[in-house]
């Protein structure tokens, strides 16, 4: 079922060495993804969450052309090889669509179906005119192309600014061929479990969650995690994570061996985990001020796993552990969560499904550490030494 994929989420054109903002070149970088496509597995995921692929004028969130390849990255023949080799490898693909604004340069713009208006701000981006039917029909055969293609769903950029009654009418019809596909939107604020259900949506990203951890490791006050804990959607499946391709690195905001336990928040809280590429290895980064401002936490990958430094080994094995508990308590996924006990220092949280239960505890003094156990045996531990 793709509610229990734990997927690795990979910017690709930054992590596979593309050009962004200088001059733009073609090359077959999409099979580089080779040897990450088994350190995926070996990690213990089995998705693939990609950002932007399709042709784009520089980041990849500033599309030119949804049925096209970025030439950066390759062609319809390396992407068919993509979804093949992970195919083989028993790994689902979601690909990032944005379709709430395009580049100026979309011909979209010119056909009057984009551009009134720009997207907050920016003037590079031309807002998609949502409520014309030629957009919703070029978003449904945009959508329906790609799943036909071998994808498995689709992460919609910036859902939230995106009309719910567009979501209705679009994803109703890509169901209809596809009712088994996974539609994930991103969802910063409101009412999670009112915006996914008003826009028929799968899952949204879990932001609360994201902003509760590291604040509460960052400031002692688990009574933050513990508030977000109790508010945790159980209307909609929350997309949970640590860390993504717009915010600084979960290493650099907590520090690493506090990463430890935001992990094991990630892996034993109710939802869909996602983990950004390299948080398992205790990547850092600090996302600036500037036009560069990203370009910290979107880091290259070397060519392959075996040329990462010895550095963020600990943190891989950690990771490693922690996602094996995971997979070994599936039922998680729609788990429901209650807060035991909470401190400024400390947090019991156990999660249950009726039938099933699990605890995890955390702690920040005398040092950082946590225990995660189910009906007295003991299924992870760590702290700082």
């Amino acid at each position: 079922m793709l509610d229990r994929t734990i997927w690795w989420h990979v910017y690709p054109l930054a992590a596979l060495g593309a050009p962004i903002r200088e001059v733009k070149d073609r090359a077959h970088r999409l099979r580089a993804l080779e040897p990450w496509l088994d350190y995926l597995i070996e990690l213990g995921c089995n998705g693939l969450l990609l950002g932007p692929i399709f042709e784009s004028a520089t980041h990849g969130y500033d599309t030119l052309d949804h049925l096209r390849i970025d030439s950066r990255l390759g062609d319809d023949a390396d992407f068919d090889w993509l979804i093949d080799a992970c195919s083989s490898r028993g790994i689902h693909v979601m690909l990032d669509g944005v379709f709430n604004h395009v580049a100026r340069a979309h011909p979209w713009v010119e056909q009057g179906l984009a551009g009134d208006t720009d997207w907050e701000g920016h003037g590079e981006l031309a807002t998609l005119h949502h409520a014309d039917p030629a957009i919703r029909d070029a978003v449904v055969e945009i959508m329906c192309h790609w799943l036909r293609r071998g994808i498995s769903g689709w992460r919609l950029d910036v859902a939230y600014a995106v009309p719910p009654e567009f979501w209705r009418e679009v994803l109703a019809r890509v169901r209809e061929e596809f009712p088994d596909a996974m539609f994930l939107g991103e969802v910063i604020h409101g009412d999670y479990s009112s915006i996914a259900a008003e826009g028929t949506l799968d899952a949204v990203t879990q932001y609360e969650l994201w902003k509760a951890t590291w604040s509460s490791l960052v400031d002692v006050n688990f009574w933050e995690l513990a508030h977000a804990l109790e508010r945790h959607p159980t209307g909609v499946l929350p997309n949970t994570f640590v860390g993504n391709h717009d915010v600084d690195r979960i290493a650099s905001t907590v520090g690493p061996d506090k990463g430890v336990l935001a992990a094991a928040v990630l892996m034993t809280t109710p939802g869909m985990p996602s983990i950004y590429y390299g948080d398992e290895q205790a990547f850092t980064g600090v996302r600036g001020e500037s036009w560069s401002a990203d370009d910290s936490v979107r880091p290259a990958l070397p060519a392959s796993p075996s040329e990462l430094s010895p550095l963020g080994g600990w943190m891989h094995t950690e990771y490693r552990r922690l996602i094996g508990v995971r997979r070994r308590h599936a039922w998680l996924t729609r788990a429901n969560v209650e807060v035991m006990d909470k401190t400024n220092e400390t947090i019991s949280f156990r999660c249950s499904d009726g039938e099933q239960c699990l605890q995890t505890d955390l702690w920040l003094d005398p040092a950082p550490g946590v225990r995660i156990h189910a009906e007295g045996e003991e299924l992870y531990s760590w702290m700082l030494k």
